[in-house]
């Protein structure tokens, strides 16, 4: 780990958007734990002012806690390049690609990394009909934390009935059978493979709520399959130009081998408490919560 050279943390946490519960509770986590490495920590709910508080508290370094949209998808860090103060996780050019899935998809096609089929519809269009052949999943193109998720089984007659919170424009993609699994990047490191055990789709209650999911690290595939998605998540990491820690994340279907293992999504801001997927990871190379968390600290920069 690296010997700390920052003094004073801001951490922000809460915001604006569908993930703001989420947030809260990696912030809090996050703010006990630099506390306990030592660092001088306010946290900033982010708001309206967060400019003028930023600028109230000068800090060293700004630990990114935000999930969603505005906090993860380039806005906050450009506001943080414009004040030039240091902050944690990647900058504004990953974050607003990998934010957008169906963009950050065409980044890995082009790497020749395995995602499956997907398009941008409206969301008129695809509650009138399917817009391709089931099984298909629908979801929000610039949401994280399974927001929004639809899953048309095979077989379906009807197309899915979206809410009307779901945004004018969504992604269709086609299903990915198989096993849940997860790798994290921290700096040029990918960390291992976590199988993600649940009874149903990995949804938000699946990752949030009390037993809704089980994780098992490391996972129980062969080495083959391991080696792959280490290499994947690393490639994905690279081709984003993510920077600190993110977490991709796979569907792997058994019976097509190292055919069916496919990337889905690339998280820049992945959830920190001390039971997340990431700082499990960290841990099982004996890294702590708070060495994690402070390791992420003395990573931060600005882009400029």
């Amino acid at each position: 780990m690296s010997g700390k050279t920052v003094s004073k943390v801001v951490v922000l946490l809460g915001g604006h958007s569908a993930e703001r519960e989420v947030s809260l509770s990696s912030g809090r986590e996050c703010v006990a734990a630099l506390k306990g490495e030592g660092y001088d920590v306010v946290a900033i709910d982010a708001g309206s002012d967060l400019s003028e508080r930023l600028r109230a508290e000068a800090p060293d370094v700004v630990f990114n806690a935000l999930h969603g949209r505005w906090g993860e998808d380039g806005c906050v860090q450009g506001l943080l390049e414009w004040l030039q103060i240091p902050y944690t996780h990647s900058g504004v050019l990953a974050s607003s690609l990998a934010m957008d899935k169906e963009r950050a998809k065409d980044a890995f096609r082009v790497a020749g990394l395995p995602v499956v089929d997907s398009v941008l519809a409206p969301a008129h269009e695809v509650r009138a009909r399917h817009v391709m052949e089931p099984p298909y999943v629908v979801k929000p193109y610039n949401e994280g934390s399974s927001v929004g998720i639809y899953i048309v089984q095979d077989g379906a007659n009807t197309p899915p009935q979206l809410a009307p919170t779901m945004p004018e424009t969504v992604m269709v993609e086609t299903y990915a059978p198989g096993r849940e699994m997860t790798t994290t990047v921290m700096g040029d490191r990918a960390l291992g493979v976590t199988d993600i055990l649940t009874d149903g789709w990995y949804d938000y209650d699946a990752k949030y709520a009390e037993g809704g999911s089980r994780h098992i690290m490391p996972a129980d595939i062969p080495a083959d399959i391991e080696a792959a998605c280490l290499d994947y998540a690393l490639r994905a990491h690279a081709v984003l130009g993510c920077r600190g820690v993110s977490r991709t994340d796979f569907r792997w279907d058994e019976a097509r081998g190292l055919d069916g293992l496919i990337l889905l999504e690339t998280n820049t801001q992945p959830g920190m408490t001390p039971t997340s997927l990431a700082p499990e990871q960290a841990a099982h190379h004996g890294i702590t919560f708070g060495q994690f968390c402070a390791w992420m600290v003395e990573d931060a920069s600005c882009d400029r």
